[in-house]
This record gives structure tokens, C-alpha cells and sequence, in this order.
């Protein structure tokens, strides 16, 4: 049993949730506090704009799931804060952009690291994320036309239409009801200025980026991922503990009276009337405070669906069903135009049975499938998630952080009117692209079938799966 269970993809999550958790928890003020403050604008169509850019980039560099964990109240708290009608359009910037950016690396996502660990070929990280940069920009673009488009009247507030709205966006224009938000926002700061953070960046934030920046270095040049993001993880810890330890304030323990006047420390004494000496302060240690916020049902969770899918991917059962659905694009499951079956097919069992499931079942159907191969499951797993809203967790996340400060806007009856169209538009567009330009082989190289790739596909998915 435990030979199905794959570690690779548990060290990644552990790590990447370890370096998140520091990241945002080192410092109050630090840089995750100064990329919320960064998404806060009064102009609606802009502060979703910030919600889907801060969105996108984060969920390639760490994964969407922490993303989305420790932004949605962020976004939710914006809403209440300038009070609009309706803040599903910026629960789901947060949420469906999330998804679209995770596609772009491997670490954006669990499914790109289990696939990553169960290609039979190497896929390195710079060529992961080159071979999905254009279908990912692709993806961002439906993604956003259809944001502005179909929350027009919420984001564009007094816009006449699709052209006004066009102006606003590209020339600068802006309506009484933008020029009023504006200056509401304008009249809050003057009359509050200490709204306005003006505080610059301290050691620790900076250290904050400069470990940021190596990890992602470390990632571009190849290191072993898991090894990278724990690494990063360590570091921070190491950093905030010498931080806690020599120059955070120590908790300050003095009671007083009624008149608020200090009272002076108890004396405690023996049976003997000996005064006992108070106690050194201990030390609270790493794993009683941000540790504990490690999300290890999570990796437990994922172990459980390891050894589930593992069982039943030995009974056959995936692999005959995957032959009959495929029928004859089974032996050319990535070429035009059975691919748009294939992602079809991945599309709509990612939202009914999830996409890391999925990803297992079609890794014990096609051990030997190519690089390219790889790529088209990643981004259609991927994308799929903002089909509907059980699609993907990161949707979860966002709908349940959001019901626990009173916001239930998010759910699936008002998701599926933008996420139905602009998951499928973006879907085909993205593979489209894909189809056109790649950079992983359509053979495997560790196979040795690269000099006649085409030729030895046909004899592998031919003969070896489905006996023809």
C-alpha cells in the first residue's frame, strides 16, 4: 500500500505551505500585508483588476490553494469597506484567476505536481511554464473579457454599454458614478490620514523578498522543487524565530489597579517561608505557534486519495474505461483533433471527480505518455476547475472563507452563468494554442522513441493497451 503512496507531491505542499504561512505571518506590515493593501482601490473595475493580477502571479508561484486561503477575506473585507451591491464579481476574480495562474508552473497546483512526478519523462520547471504561458495569457484574456463584460453594471457603474466601457478601460474616461467614488475615497483619506501606510520597508520584509526571489531562482534553475520550497520554508522559520526572539516586543505580564497604576509582582514562598525566585520566561517555540497552522489534514487528505485511487486503478477499471470513451483517438489522444475529445473528456471528469484523481488514473492508463501529452491533461485539469464551483478547491476555499465572515454571494447557482462559457471558451482557446506551440516532444525521450515518434506511439497505445 505504500508503494501508491506518491511523496513527492506531499514534501511540495508541505513546503510551499510552510514558506506561505511565514511569508504572510512574519510580520505585521510585511510583504503580504503590503500586497492587500495594494489591491485596495475605489474605482471598482480597477480593484478587480488588482484582485485577478495579484491572483494570477501568486497562484504560479506558490500554489492557488494558499492564495485563495489568505486573500478571500482580504477581497471580502474590501467589499464591505466600500460597500458594494454585489461582491461576487470580485470573489470570483480572486477565485477563477487563481485557477488560470496555477496552470502556467508546476507548483501552482497539486495535479501539475502529481503529473510532474508521474511523467515517465522529465519535465523541468522553465519548461512546464514555456509551454504554458500562451495558453495561460490566452485563458486570462476570455477570463477577463467576460469578468468586465458580464458584471458590466457592478464594475463600470453609470457605463451606457460594451463601448463605454471599452473607453474607460483603454482611453481613461470616466463616468459621474466613478468620478463620485473617487472623490468619496479622496475625502476618507484627508479626513483620515492615518488610513494612509506610509511605513517603508523594514529588514524583515526585505529579507521576506530577497528569500522569495531565490526560491523562485532556485526553481527556474532547476533545483529539485520540494527540496527548494522546504529549504524556503526553514529559512523563514529561522528568521522569524531569531526575529521573536532578539527584537519583537516581549508580552507585557504587569497587573494593575482600578486607578490603572502598576502593581508589583506576587511573591510566592515555600512550606518554609523561603521566597521562591520566579521562574525564567519560556520560550515559545516554532511548532506551538505558526506550525500548528500547517494544513496537515490536507496531506492527509491527499494520502487517503493516493491509496484509493492506487487500489482502483489495479482492478482495470480506468484503464478499459478511458479505451471505450477515446474509442479510436485512444492511440492519438493529443493529435488534432482528438485532443479536443481528450480535454473534453478531462474537463468533465475533473468536476465530477476531481482533477487530482483524474490525473492519477490517467497516469496508471498511459504510463509512457509524452511530455506534450502531460501538458495538454495539466492545462485542461486545470482550466476545468471554473467550470462550475465544486470544480476545483480553491473555489471551496473562496466560497467557505467568504461564509465565515457572512458572505454567501459565492455559490453554485450564481457561478455557473460566468464560469460555464468562459471555462470553455478559454478551454479550447488555450489548447488550440498548445497544439500550435509547445516546447515538451510529442515523444519520450527516456523510450528512446523521439527518432520515430509517431511510429512508436501507434505500437505502444496499439498493441500493449487495447491489443489491436
Amino acid at each position: 500500500a505504500e508503494r501508491a503512496i506518491i511523496m513527492e507531491p506531499l514534501f511540495l505542499l508541505f513546503g510551499l505551505m510552510l514558506t506561505t504561512i511565514y511569508l504572510e505571518k512574519m510580520e505585521r506590515g510585511g510583504l503580504f500585508d503590503k500586497l492587500r493593501d495594494s489591491l485596495d482601490d475605489p474605482v471598482n473595475w480597477k480593484r478587480s483588476a488588482k484582485i485577478m493580477a495579484m491572483s494570477t502571479i501568486g497562484s504560479a508561484a506558490v500554489m492557488n490553494d494558499s492564495v485563495v486561503l489568505i486573500f478571500s477575506g482580504v477581497v471580502v473585507d474590501l467589499c464591505v469597506r466600500h460597500k458594494v451591491s454585489n461582491s461576487l464579481p470580485y470573489l470570483l476574480s480572486l477565485a477563477t484567476t487563481a485557477n488560470i495562474g496555477s496552470a502556467l508552473t508546476m507548483t501552482g497546483n497539486p495535479q501539475n505536481i502529481l503529473i510532474v512526478s508521474l511523467a515517465y519523462d522529465d519535465i523541468s520547471w522553465l519548461e512546464f511554464a514555456s509551454n504554458m504561458v500562451l495558453p495561460v495569457i490566452a485563458a486570462t484574456i476570455v477570463n477577463v473579457f467576460f469578468m468586465f463584460a458580464y458584471y458590466s453594471k457592478e464594475l463600470f457603474p453609470g457605463s451606457s454599454g460594451m463601448m463605454e466601457n471599452m473607453s474607460i478601460l483603454f482611453i481613461g474616461s470616466k463616468t459621474p458614478e466613478i468620478i463620485a467614488l473617487e472623490n468619496a475615497h479622496q475625502a476618507k483619506l484627508a479626513s483620515h490620514p492615518e488610513i494612509i501606510d506610509e511605513s517603508g520597508w523594514t529588514l524583515w520584509s526585505k529579507l521576506q523578498v530577497i528569500v522569495t526571489c531565490i526560491f523562485l531562482l532556485c526553481f527556474g534553475l532547476g533545483y529539485d522543487v520540494c527540496v527548494v520550497s522546504i529549504c524556503a520554508g526553514c529559512v523563514l522559520m529561522v528568521i522569524n524565530a531569531y526575529k521573536h526572539q532578539h527584537y519583537d516586543p516581549r508580552p507585557d505580564t504587569t497587573e494593575y489597579d482600578v486607578e490603572g497604576n502598576p502593581l508589583p509582582p506576587k511573591k510566592m514562598y515555600d512550606m518554609d517561608g523561603n521566597e521562591i525566585e520566579p521562574e525564567e520566561e519560556e520560550l515559545i517555540t516554532e511548532s506551538e505557534t505558526i506550525l500548528t497552522e500547517v494544513d496537515y489534514g490536507l496531506l492527509l487528505l491527499f494520502i487517503g486519495q493516493f491509496l484509493l485511487i492506487g487500489s482502483f486503478d489495479d482492478t482495470g477499471v480506468p484503464q478499459t474505461f478511458f479505451a471505450i470513451l477515446m474509442g479510436d483517438c485512444a492511440a492519438q489522444m493529443t493529435a488534432v483533433p482528438c485532443v479536443y475529445l481528450f480535454v473534453t473528456i478531462v474537463m468533465i471528469l475533473s468536476n465530477i471527480a476531481s482533477n487530482v484523481p483524474v490525473c492519477q488514473m490517467l497516469a496508471a492508463t498511459f504510463p509512457y505518455a509524452t511530455p506534450y501529452d502531460w501538458m495538454q491533461v495539466s492545462f485542461s485539469a486545470t482550466i476545468a476547475g471554473n467550470l462550475t464551483m465544486l470544480g476545483s478547491a480553491a473555489n471551496m476555499i473562496v466560497a467557505f472563507q467568504a461564509a465565515k465572515v457572512g458572505d454567501r454571494s459565492f455559490t453554485s447557482e450564481r457561478h455557473a452563468p460566468f464560469g460555464i462559457p468562459s471555462t470553455i471558451l478559454a478551454l479550447y482557446l488555450g489548447t488550440f494554442l498548445l497544439t500550435l506551440v509547445h516546447f515538451s516532444p510529442e515523444c519520450s525521450v527516456k523510450l528512446g522513441t523521439c527518432d520515430n515518434a509517431q511510429a512508436a506511439g501507434d505500437n505502444y497505445y496499439g498493441q500493449d493497451y487495447y491489443g489491436n
